[in-house]
């Protein structure tokens, strides 16, 4: 696995190294998943500021928020692999041969106010933004019910397994 890693804000760096805990955490959800690839992840993080302004270029919504996931592969299904199958070089790092799984972008504030407001440590919620953009990056989404139930099971089951809890 590639991880690249863009640390635009220094504000985590007080409670965790970041990258180790992007990496321990980006393995963890690839194994779990059965992901039968080696992968690449980018991974930005950054401020309320510009998490904002990246929400509002690609989502039309002018608020920051708290993490941010771009797949790059178009999933019929979650797990569906077949498409970056059918079509390697729009999807597989020609000279890695690593698929390229997406990007991720989260908030540092966002990381500690939340994990304030909710009663755990930074390293908890740092962990759960990852496992959850993770599953996005890998098709999942909770737009409806029905899969916002599925998602949430699953990143509970992930962060259990992982000995990560609130």
């Amino acid at each position: 696995m590639t991880l690249l890693v863009q640390n635009e804000n220094e504000l985590l760096d007080q409670y965790l190294d970041a990258r180790k805990e992007a990496g321990r955490m980006i393995d963890f959800v690839i194994d779990y998943v059965k992901c039968p690839y080696e992968t690449e992840i980018n991974l930005t993080i950054t401020d309320n500021t510009e998490i904002q302004q990246i929400n509002m270029e690609f989502r039309d919504i002018d608020k920051p928020t708290d993490v941010l996931s771009f797949p790059m592969v178009d999933y019929e299904e979650p797990l569906d692999f077949s498409i970056a199958e059918a079509s390697p070089g729009d999807y597989f790092n020609p000279e890695t041969g690593e698929l390229l799984l997406g990007d991720i972008v989260i908030s540092a504030e966002k990381v500690i106010s939340q994990a304030e407001e909710y009663g755990h440590t930074v390293l908890r919620e740092f962990c759960f933004l990852i496992v959850h953009s993770m599953l996005h990056l890998f098709g999942y989404d909770h737009i409806e019910d029905e899969d916002r139930a599925v998602m949430e099971k699953l990143q509970k089951d992930i962060m259990d397994a992982a000995g990560i809890h609130r």
